[in-house]
């Protein structure tokens, strides 16, 4: 029999459905893991009913790129103030010695950060394998990834251009394509879900213009299309890649993806897109080529601002994202859905992005980006996936005249009271319902301890 929650009596229920409402006193009726009833003064009985007062309710997060395993290297002295490339290189030396046990627990710290900030589904682009013991990577992040109970789109990356080849990686964690598309292949086939309310689909992704070949892109959304999934990959996130890609490809870098294939039928999606131009964006709308916008990382590495009002205005698919723990360095997504407010009135203007623009870019905008009709709103026949935000607290005193905005222009803390996902409770009063936080934490940081110092000779 299917359990059901009852959310009521939400100060406001925001909805983000076609009609964006919001409804103050408002409630969620929720069977197995399907919203079944939205309204006010809902009469129906439920096995867990939670009383939203003094709460607003959203629908869960999307969080539409990350880098799990880096949450293992936050906060590195040495690259604090470092510029893309020179960030990666001087990164890649700790990271080729990544094991099972560190993806795993990685995996856990930024799934569960997110959780407890609202994100109910993430995308996690992983594209580094080591030579040894690296095998079953992508199985281990969505083993972790069902133990907190995420949705999870694991993107299968890959590197196959080592520097012995003019690339940026080492070329111990890089892979032929042969290998590499044969592992794709097996985790389509025992993972993924292309149903509605999965919580498991696969995405391929290699990782960037410059770590891969141009046959593996080609190659990589032939085989896309034929077994019916998504691609994703970086995309002119600096000034330097689009040199590097003028320089050596003789092309700007949505060019040479169109060149491979990648900029058609709504099939794939870009993070960054800071350096697209208006007809390249004119090009991003005509074929549903969507973009993942990542403010704070974007600004951390001095990258530049998207141009997310541009995209908005011509009809790009944008969702958001908080990018990999090493260049944002956090998995706090209502923190980005904050940035991603107030940087675009820089770039476009105070009145460019309000509240519930962001908003939209966070919930609707990423279900849109990942392919997904299902979850993205809160309303009957859709995902039951909430996040739901305490606003009673003193850092809250006198924001009431607008409280979804509240959100956003305020608050000391950005932990949720619940998260629910497919109609589970995987946040409970602000902390994680499946998973010890503290004994995570040790175990991370003791992880975290033994990878850099194994980089610096066990120093």
């Amino acid at each position: 029999m299917k359990k059901t929650i009852l959310v009521k009596n939400a100060l406001v229920l925001a909805t983000m459905d076609g009609a964006s409402r919001e409804i103050k006193g408002g409630d969620v009726y929720i069977e197995g893991p399907e919203i079944r009833k939205v309204g006010k003064g809902l009469r129906v009985k439920a096995d867990t009913v939670i009383d939203a007062r003094n709460c607003v309710v959203l629908p869960g997060f999307v969080n539409t790129h990350h880098h799990l395993y880096q949450t293992l290297t936050r906060n590195l002295p040495a690259v604090q103030d470092a510029k893309l490339f020179d960030w990666l290189v001087y990164l890649y030396e700790i990271w080729r010695g990544i094991t099972p046990e560190a993806v795993y627990a990685s995996a856990q710290v930024g799934l569960g950060e997110l959780l407890l900030t609202g994100c109910t589904t993430s995308s996690d682009h992983l594209y580094l394998f080591p030579e040894r013991n690296s095998s079953l990577f992508i199985d281990t992040e969505i083993e972790a990834a069902r133990e907190l109970g995420i949705r999870f789109h694991a993107a299968r990356g890959s590197m196959s251009r080592g520097r012995s080849k003019g690339g940026l990686p080492p070329d111990d964690v890089v892979q032929s394509e042969e290998r590499i598309m044969k592992d794709c292949e097996r985790l389509v086939h025992r993972y993924h879900d292309p149903g509605d309310f999965a919580m498991t689909r696969i995405v391929l992704a290699p990782c960037s213009p410059f770590s891969v070949t141009t046959e593996l892109l080609k190659l990589t959304a032939e085989m896309a299309r034929k077994w019916g999934v998504k691609m994703h990959t970086h995309l002119a996130e600096t000034e330097d890649e689009n040199d590097f890609c003028l320089k050596t490809l003789k092309m700007r870098p949505l060019e040479y993806m169109e060149s491979a294939g990648w900029v058609k039928d709504g099939n794939s999606w870009f993070a960054h897109c800071v350096y697209i131009n208006g007809k390249e964006a004119d090009k991003m709308a005509r074929t549903r080529t969507g973009v993942a916008h990542c403010p704070c990382s974007n600004l951390r590495l001095g990258s530049g601002i998207a141009p997310v009002r541009m995209f908005l205005d011509k009809k790009v698919p944008v969702g958001l994202a908080v990018d990999g723990s090493a260049s944002n360095d956090a998995s706090d997504m209502l923190a980005e859905v904050r940035q991603c407010m107030l940087v675009h009135r820089v770039r476009s203007g105070v009145s460019s992005m309000t509240a519930r623009d962001a908003f939209r870019i966070a919930t609707r905008g990423g279900a849109e980006v990942l392919g997904r009709g299902d979850i993205g709103s809160i309303e009957p026949g859709k995902a039951a996936d909430l996040a739901i935000f305490d606003v009673s607290g003193l850092d809250f005193a006198g924001s009431k005249s607008d409280p979804l905005a509240s959100l956003l222009f305020c608050g000391a803390s950005h932990r949720t009271k619940y998260t629910i996902v497919n109609g589970r409770v995987a946040v409970r009063d602000g902390r994680l319902v499946n998973v010890d936080e503290r004994r995570l934490a040790e175990r991370a940081d003791r992880l975290s301890r033994k990878l850099i110092a194994k980089a610096h000779g066990g120093k």
